[in-house]
């Protein structure tokens, strides 16, 4: 699996990374950005400005450094706009931004026909892991299935686990759950919220885990399993909580209902399981022996094709394990999400940066969107903008969920965009 591995990195991108360029500058007195702000939205323009190539100004020296929100930022003085006319100078400061956190949450089944499974979990979960730690990712890994040394338990070895005996470590926590065939997402909603019937000591229960959840990081559940779940995809999303429609105990709200606050919005749904045909769900795949899985598990496709996530088929045995781990890995990079909270750097010395002269741009190449001010984050509608995270002392630009989509999408892959923060020019509101 090591040269897979490698192979595989030497093709993958780099963690998502936003690069913020923030442009700390002194206008000409009435000056303006060059854009179109009759309309609500964001305008689109072509830079001519003497900016340069990734918002440095055309001949810009470096001056010095600084440091904001943990990132290090580079100035350089600015230069002059298009047909030789004084552009707003000053100095630029370059922040790189890391990808948020990412919870992975592993459900493998523990029955009696998943032992083969259950090995190449217990050999590969630290390859896995490997993957994610090599794109500087902060990961979490949480396995929910029943903790031991027999060959249906899972003991996960370091260095992902914390010591010699399965213990948990600071990326590492296994909940030990006796995950049966059909009720791996009743086993996870029952764990998650600590049910009757549910909690740890309890036959269907285990450790609580749901502490061990970052409430900024992007989540990814992985089943494994043969069977089909009970409980439908719809149940698992959006439950109202209450009894279990299969059995007396009680279960919590689905993942998707507010009581969680957002917990999983935005969920990715991978598994390895017994389907057998890409078009229908129904199909049950075959083993070598052509015997075949209790069932297709139709309920986690449609997870799988709802969420975006990867799958991969149990009839295919060791020779699907080393590309599954392969894609989920690559899945949980693709997936992660920027942080749109942009730190504002100290101004330069001897410079006052007044709030009402701010802008935000997303460039991409020599296209630019100004983005509006739109006051707070009820302004934000569905629609294009950014605001203050506190107007009467602003420390950070927050973009708005929309233009947050359209920054992500400019830093992905091959996509060498930016989003600018420009200083000094009044500022253009909804």
């Amino acid at each position: 699996m090591s040269g897979l591995i490698a192979c595989y990195f030497s093709l993958m991108r780099q963690p998502l990374l936003l690069t913020v360029v923030l442009l700390a500058v002194g206008c000409e007195a009435g000056q303006s950005p060059t854009a179109d702000t009759s309309g609500p939205g964001p305008t689109s323009t072509t830079s001519t400005g003497g900016g340069g190539e990734g918002g440095l100004s055309a001949g810009g020296a470096q001056a010095g450094g600084a440091s904001s929100g943990g990132s290090t930022a580079n100035f350089a003085q600015g230069g002059q706009g298009s047909g030789g006319e004084p552009a707003c100078t000053g100095v630029t400061a370059e922040a790189t931004l890391e990808a948020l956190p990412v919870d992975i949450i592993w459900m493998v089944d523990n029955s009696s026909s998943m032992e083969p499974s259950v090995a190449e979990v217990k050999a590969g979960m630290n390859n896995f892991a490997a993957l994610i730690a090599a794109t500087s990712l902060d990961y979490k890994v949480i396995l929910l299935s029943k903790r031991g040394t027999g060959a249906l338990e899972i003991c996960i070895p370091q260095p992902l686990a914390g010591d010699a005996s399965c213990g948990n470590g600071p990326r590492f926590f296994q909940s030990s759950v006796d995950v049966l065939s059909t009720q791996p997402l009743e086993q996870f909603l029952g764990t998650l919220g600590q049910t009757e019937g549910y909690k740890q000591g309890q036959s269907r229960g285990g450790e609580p885990w749901a502490q061990e959840l970052r409430p900024e990081a992007s989540k990814t559940i992985v089943v494994v399993t043969d069977d089909n779940a009970r409980l439908s995809a719809s149940q698992f999303k959006n439950f109202a909580g209450g009894q279990n429609p299969f059995n007396s105990l009680m279960l919590p709200p689905g993942i998707l209902d507010p009581s969680w606050n957002g917990l999983f919005n935005g969920f990715l749904f991978s598994g390895i399981y017994g389907w057998g045909d890409a078009n229908d769900p129904s199909v049950v795949c075959e083993y070598p022996d052509m015997s075949s899985p209790p069932n297709s598990g139709a309920t986690y496709t449609t997870l799988v094709q709802q969420s975006g996530g990867v799958r991969a088929q149990l009839c295919d045995g060791a020779a699907a394990w080393s590309g599954f781990f392969n894609s989920v890995a690559q899945a949980v990079v693709e997936s992660s999400e920027v942080d749109c909270v942009l730190a504002i750097p100290p101004p330069p010395e001897g410079e006052e940066l007044a709030a009402d002269k701010v802008n935000v741009k997303l460039v991409s190449g020599n296209n630019e969107t100004l983005l509006p001010n739109v006051g707070d984050q009820a302004g934000c509608g569905a629609g294009q903008g950014w605001y203050y995270d506190d107007i009467a002392a602003p420390a950070n630009v927050v973009l708005c969920p929309t233009s947050c989509d359209s920054a992500q999408d400019l830093a992905g892959p091959n996509q060498p965009g930016k989003v600018e923060v420009q200083f000094g020019c009044d500022t253009i509101v909804r």
